[in-house]
């Protein structure tokens, strides 16, 4: 779909330019790209991913200017920019805010693209390269979490790195590795600090690979149906410039009412306590982007078979599209999956909850039959019903669905119109 940019600076020095750098004409191809004509707003979320990446990156390299990677300065160091650098409440809560923002931003996207299919062929790699992104995001969320040296920080590191000794053999060593000695201390900040500040710039490199990786096939739709011709498309911009902006507007809106209004309210209050190893907290939760796997994690009894489960939950992601039997892409025409989709969805939450809940009666019983499901879903739901679903008639293009659809709206305002 992506093919070769005829684009041609008028200008002499942009010529000259862009004959030996390219960077013009690939602007310019990007500007033109053929977009399927019936994207909704969910197809937004990839701009609006860009977007947090983009402020995450600034506002963590000003609070690096600030902050200082000691334990027993660090917590300090925090309340120092909070308090005494110019604006530097804004960045920090723009910063931490911007976390969960763009965690929220990342599981519409994996949920739309798991809606629709757009891990199917011929997008298996992109899907794979997507799912390298979300673990790296998982990482510098973790990693910068600790950061702020508070009471859920230290002991939030301790309970997460613990969890590598149940590897058999080298567990014990892997912790030590992640401590940088025999207890969370000094290295164990200094690590994860550099690691924090290094695994954004790696998320980069990645999610220019991811956007490579969608020029080649092109875009998905809702209909899951590859585009037939020219009149299935409409260029990139000025159509889906708008509607990206448009859409990031109203996000940016949303995450600034919780920068300005709640701060503060999708953490933790134990973490503005200096952290102290010493006073253990009633309940060690992370932050909640986390939480369904710390539910998977806690509702099996054996700790090895609970780090399997929860590193397994992630992992079988990158099996998806092979997972999936169905040669359907979409599920709007497939109303057994949409039944088992909406239900997954709704066991995440479950799991979310239950993860921030004492892992002890009806939670306990609540994350075991989440856990349960969740596998079930990829493992046998995905293959099973693939075989044995009959799935809806599908429109021959694009154009014919979004030509459907004006009519089914005509039609219905003309009968209001005679009402």
């Amino acid at each position: 779909m992506s093919g070769h940019s005829t684009y041609q600076p008028k200008n002499p020095v942009a010529k000259w330019f862009d004959a030996q750098l390219p960077l013009l004409s690939t602007a310019n191809e990007f500007m033109t790209f053929p977009t399927p004509k019936n994207l909704n707003y969910l197809w937004t979320f990839g701009g609006i991913l860009t977007i947090c990446l983009v402020i995450q990156l600034i506002t963590g390299i000003v609070l690096v200017m600030h902050y200082t990677p000691h334990t027993s300065m660090a917590f300090d160091s925090v309340e120092h920019i909070m308090r005494d650098v110019n604006y530097g409440w804004l960045i920090r809560y723009v910063h931490a805010t911007g976390a969960s923002m763009f965690f929220i931003a990342v599981y519409i996207h994996m949920l739309r693209g798991l809606y629709y299919g757009s891990y199917k062929a011929p997008r298996e790699i992109l899907w794979i390269l997507g799912v390298i992104i979300y673990i790296l995001m998982m990482a510098a969320g973790f990693m910068g979490y600790v950061l702020p040296w508070g009471q859920m920080s230290f002991w939030g590191a301790k309970v997460i790195t613990n969890l590598f000794s149940a590897i058999p053999f080298v567990g014990d060593a892997v912790v030590t590795w992640l401590w940088g000695g025999f207890s969370v201390d000094n290295p164990t900040l200094n690590r994860f600090f550099s690691l924090h500040y290094l695994l954004p710039f790696m998320i980069v490199g990645v999610v220019i690979l991811h956007v490579w990786a969608l020029h080649i096939p092109g875009n998905n739709n809702p209909t899951g149906v590859s585009v037939k011709s020219g009149q299935d498309t409409v260029p990139f911009h000025p159509y889906m410039t708008m509607k990206d902006a448009f859409a990031a507007i109203c996000f940016l809106i949303v995450f600034a009412f919780f920068v300005f209004y709640q701060p503060n309210y999708l953490g933790h209050p134990i973490n503005y306590v200096p952290a102290d190893p010493l006073v253990t907290p009633a309940h060690i939760v992370p932050e909640w982007y986390y939480l369904p796997f710390y539910a998977i994690l806690r509702s099996v009894p054996d700790k090895l078979m609970g780090v399997v489960a929860m590193f397994g939950a992630i992992i079988v992601l990158f099996f998806l599209p092979w997972l999936d039997t169905s040669k359907v892409r979409s599920a709007v025409y497939r109303p057994i999956f949409k039944q088992f989709f909406w239900l997954f969805v709704i066991d995440c939450l479950l799991l979310g909850y239950a993860g921030s809940q004492p892992a002890e009666g009806i939670w306990l019983i609540i994350a075991r039959a989440g856990t349960a499901y969740y596998f079930l879903f990829f493992l046998v739901i995905l293959p099973l019903v693939g075989l044995i679903e009959s799935p809806r008639p599908r429109p021959a293009s694009i154009s014919e669905d979004v030509l459907a659809k004006n009519a089914r709206k005509a039609g219905d305002s003309a009968a209001q119109a005679a009402e």
